[in-house]
């Protein structure tokens, strides 16, 4: 366990460094984000371009234990399509928060990212039936990666809305990764060693995210934190189970977002409001930090227990959160109605 605290360490001093400079070089190029009445509460201009800073320790860090990483049953193909697919990522964010692209395409980046994946042979062979057996899936491997990953970045995506909530979020999910492929049963440690180092580079960057922040993560850092923690989930034997009990809250506010939007007219991915579940919670008077933290104890707990449960106690934690999802969306609809008939 040394070697990984000693990875850790490093991964997170980098960076902090990593973060310090990139606040720097954002200042500098005037890539900031400006506060508004309607979403964007922060005290100033904050600097963009976080994910640079996440994205540079963590392959880094992957780089320099190559051979550590290399020793799995991942082939340097996979490895590769993901660091293509993350690059994409980065180029198009920075495009985004330099020149505020249209959605349309900001939406080829993600594309790209994904097409990278798929073509550097990341594939899911089979998928666990929690009443027994496998579901083969052939040719629907590369549909499922997509849906899977696209799923994954816009929950990140439209998640980043306070201070600390993805990168945190993302951290949680990582070290519950790094915890399952340590276990007797399912150990890879190739697998354990990137996912500690993107949670000790999450958790560098942390610091300067926690608020009040003094950096942001960008549209490529919210992109890319979503894309690793969701292709993690897949190289380590296709456990998506765990990334959705972890991420299970935010992926159903989002599918609520894009049910909401769509029965109003509107494009999902293009109109912000302040009706996700992170707003909401500050309108019950929770402070940021309060309600990030609600956040994480729901990862935490329902993350832990992926450790624990088999395939039918995993689905059954699934539906949990769901009618938790359910039961909160009842609850906001009539404060609703009880604030328009006041």
């Amino acid at each position: 366990m040394f070697f990984y605290l000693q990875i850790f360490i490093i991964t997170l001093l980098l960076a902090v460094g990593l973060t310090f400079l990139v606040m720097r070089l954002a200042k500098k190029l005037n890539i900031t984000d400006r506060p508004d009445a309607d979403r964007k509460f922060h005290q100033g201009q904050v600097p963009l371009l976080g994910g640079l800073a996440i994205f540079s320790a963590f392959f880094i860090i992957l780089f320099f234990y190559r051979g550590e990483l290399l020793s799995g049953d991942l082939s340097p193909s996979h490895w590769l399509g993901f660091f293509i697919g993350a690059c994409f990522l980065m180029i198009g964010g920075l495009l985004d928060d330099k020149y505020n692209l249209k959605p349309a395409r900001q939406f080829i980046f993600p594309l790209l990212a994904i097409a990278s994946v798929i073509a550097g042979g990341v594939h899911i062979e089979k998928i666990t039936n929690p009443f027994g057996g496998y579901l083969y899936l052939g040719w629907l491997s590369a549909i499922l990666i997509a849906l899977w990953l696209l799923g994954m970045m816009y929950t990140t995506k439209l998640l980043d809305g306070l201070d600390g909530l993805v990168s945190g979020m993302t951290a949680i999910g990582s070290i519950i990764i790094f915890l399952f492929t340590l276990t007797t049963k399912y150990y890879q440690p190739d697998i354990a060693l990137a996912a500690l180092v993107l949670a000790a580079a999450c958790l560098g960057f942390l610091f300067f995210n926690w608020q009040p922040a003094r950096i942001f993560l960008g549209e490529g850092g919210s992109l890319f934190l979503g894309y690793a923690l969701g292709v993690l989930a897949i190289i380590s034997g296709g456990k998506i189970a765990i990334a959705l009990l972890v991420m299970g809250i935010p992926i159903l506010d989002v599918a609520w977002t894009i049910i909401r939007r769509l029965a109003g007219g509107n494009n999902p991915f293009k109109i912000g409001d302040r009706q996700h579940l992170h707003f909401r919670l500050l309108e019950t008077g929770l402070t940021v930090r309060k309600s990030v933290l609600l956040f994480y104890l729901i990862s935490i707990i329902f993350g832990l227990s992926a450790l624990f449960l088999q395939s039918i106690g995993k689905v059954l934690a699934l539906i949990i959160l769901a009618v938790i999802m359910l039961l909160v969306v009842i609850f906001f609809s009539y404060l609703d109605k009880k604030r328009k008939s006041v």
